[in-house]
């Protein structure tokens, strides 16, 4: 994940401000998600688990949040102004997004609370999973998004 993640970086850092920042704070997702992936059930409870959830969840909200009120919003625009049907594209990705984000948002409200008990710690390492596969279809969907919604048109834009 994080290697897919350093090449979308290569790929479309610097075309965009925004995007830059947005796929810096996509590592810090994946870092802080790999930081709790590797704790298992049976690592005692502490505050290094609950402060790892945590700042986890804050991040990968921060994250989904830049997507959908910031970035979704500009790829969409340029679509448009460039009327060359990519924002058909946009249109059938989109939902796809959209979806994934409910699942995000439950593990949020789930696991971002100050307490974690036992029986969430095992729960944690199972939905984990779950979320981890969430966030790589995610990356794939706004990786096609960005592709080409944006890098088609980076020559005209630029």
């Amino acid at each position: 994940m994080l290697e897919r993640c350093r090449n979308a970086k290569e790929l479309w850092g610097g075309v965009h401000d925004l995007i830059d920042k947005w796929l810096n704070e996509r590592q810090e997702v994946i870092l802080l998600f790999c930081a709790i992936e590797g704790l298992d059930q049976y690592t005692p409870i502490d505050a290094s688990i609950e402060t790892k959830t945590k700042a986890f969840c804050q991040m990968m909200m921060d994250y989904v949040s830049a997507g959908h009120f910031e970035i979704y919003e500009q790829l969409f625009k340029e679509a448009k102004e460039f009327d060359d049907g990519s924002i058909e594209l946009a249109k059938e990705l989109y939902p796809k997004i959209k979806d994934n984000t409910q699942i995000l948002l439950d593990f949020n409200d789930k696991f971002s609370n100050d307490k974690t008990t036992g029986e969430q710690l095992i729960e944690l390492h199972t939905e984990l999973s779950i979320v981890g596969e969430k966030l790589e279809e995610r990356f794939q969907l706004e990786d096609k998004l960005i592709h080409n919604l944006h890098e088609a048109h980076r020559e005209l834009v630029t």
